[in-house]
């Protein structure tokens, strides 16, 4: 069983954030102190309560900022002079915690050396073996949300079903940064249909993309807005959710939301982190791969080896191709990126097939055929810098292994 504990080398830290070579702003912690107004997350039991707690919010003297829909609750700025509790002393309160400021990380930290200049391909999806699954099926009618910086709309090859953006639910999920556009051509870039470049194929090429932007154009966002996304994607019949996204901080809403959407019946991915270091010893993971309602994905090269930034630890489940790897970028373009990001969509597209041919599969189910088919690296059995292996497609979703 997975353990959701915050790491003491970093408490009080705030950094969630995308798994990949792009820096973005930093901000303050939102934690409250000194009389500073603190931003949290209030969520309700249901919306029966919600007139009851707005009246017990403005008694406190708390200003709503943000109402979460989906969610089912707030993000309100708590009087400085008034502790956490106060907000779980309201009727109806089911979970409160801090809305931690968010930002952009670095995918391969400095130390890892220049990237080398090699011919850039979507190797990816043929080392996993997607490609033999698609005489059987391609994900079709699959549907996978992508939580991210939103997804490029006139991409040709990709087909956007739908969307929503929690940084501002009146505005488009047209992503503005180019992660979550990368991200997705992972999961599900469209065969060459004649009408299309076809220059790169994702994992299950017909699964249904869902665009939810809960990261800025800087790649930055708050907590509530993956909290909320989590919860738009249970609202909306998603069955898979890939999160590349991570924060060195345990944060107990986002937890919550996971935990919720798992026991609804969604797979969620995650990538692992990029804080890994060369040796490849100790835990450095990121939240929310953590939790043990979520499938943690690291990352691999094209020599089956772990790049010395892939995370590592206890709560390492798979690991999946996440150097080098071509996929879609914004503007129709492609670009060839780096990171635990792009390991994590080799998985979700992989759950994708595995629904597809299996709609039955229970989050559990799934996880349990992965980790029987994955392929073994390093140690014998699971360890902590590969888990159980690399994914392995075909096996995942057929039963079969024809290439070995």
């Amino acid at each position: 069983m997975k353990r959701a504990k915050a790491s003491w080398l970093i408490v009080g830290a705030v950094v969630l954030a995308l798994v990949l070579g792009m820096a973005g702003p930093g901000f303050a912690s939102a934690d409250a102190g000194q009389g500073e107004p603190g931003r949290y997350i209030v969520l309700l039991e249901d919306q029966a309560v919600n007139e009851k707690a707005q009246e017990h919010l403005g008694a406190l003297g708390a200003v709503i900022i943000k109402e979460l829909p989906t969610a089912v609750g707030y993000v309100v700025l708590l009087p400085g002079n008034l502790p956490e509790q106060a907000l779980w002393n309201i009727p109806g309160v089911r979970e409160v915690g801090l809305d931690g400021t968010v930002q952009a990380v670095k995918g391969p930290p400095p130390w890892a050396g220049p990237k080398k200049e090699e011919p850039a391909t979507a190797w990816g999806v043929e080392r996993i073996d997607a490609d033999l699954v698609w005489d059987t099926n391609t994900g079709t009618g699959i549907k996978v949300a992508v939580l991210d910086t939103g997804i490029d709309v006139d991409h040709p090859d990709l087909i956007v079903t739908g969307g929503y953006n929690a940084v501002d639910p009146a505005a488009s999920w047209d992503d503005d940064n180019g992660h979550g556009t990368h991200v997705a051509g992972i999961v599900a870039a469209l065969k060459d249909t004649g009408e299309n470049t076809g220059a790169v194929t994702g994992v299950a090429p017909d699964a249904s993309l869902y665009a939810v932007k809960v990261l800025s154009a800087s790649g930055s966002g708050y907590v509530s807005d993956v909290v909320e996304g989590i919860y738009w994607a249970k609202d909306n019949g998603m069955q898979v959710i890939n999160l590349s996204l991570g924060s060195t901080t345990d944060y107990s809403t986002l937890h919550t939301a996971v935990d919720d959407v798992h026991a609804a019946g969604i797979v969620v991915v995650a990538a692992a982190g990029n804080e890994g270091n060369p040796p490849g010893k100790g835990d450095n993971m990121l939240y929310p791969a953590r939790y043990s309602s979520v499938i943690a994905v690291g990352a691999t090269n094209q020599a089956d080896e772990r790049p010395k930034w892939s995370s590592t630890g206890p709560d390492l489940e798979l690991v999946a191709p996440g150097v080098d790897i071509l996929s879609t970028w914004n503007d129709g373009g492609y670009e060839s990126k780096s990171g635990t990001s792009m390991a994590s969509p080799h998985v979700a597209g992989t759950v994708a097939l595995m629904l597809a041919a299996n709609s039955t599969l229970t989050p559990n189910d799934v996880r349990a055929i992965l980790q029987a088919s994955a392929d073994d690296l390093g140690a014998t059995g699971w360890d902590s810098k590969y888990g159980h292996g690399l994914v392995d497609a075909e096996e995942s979703a057929t039963g079969e292994q024809t290439n070995p």
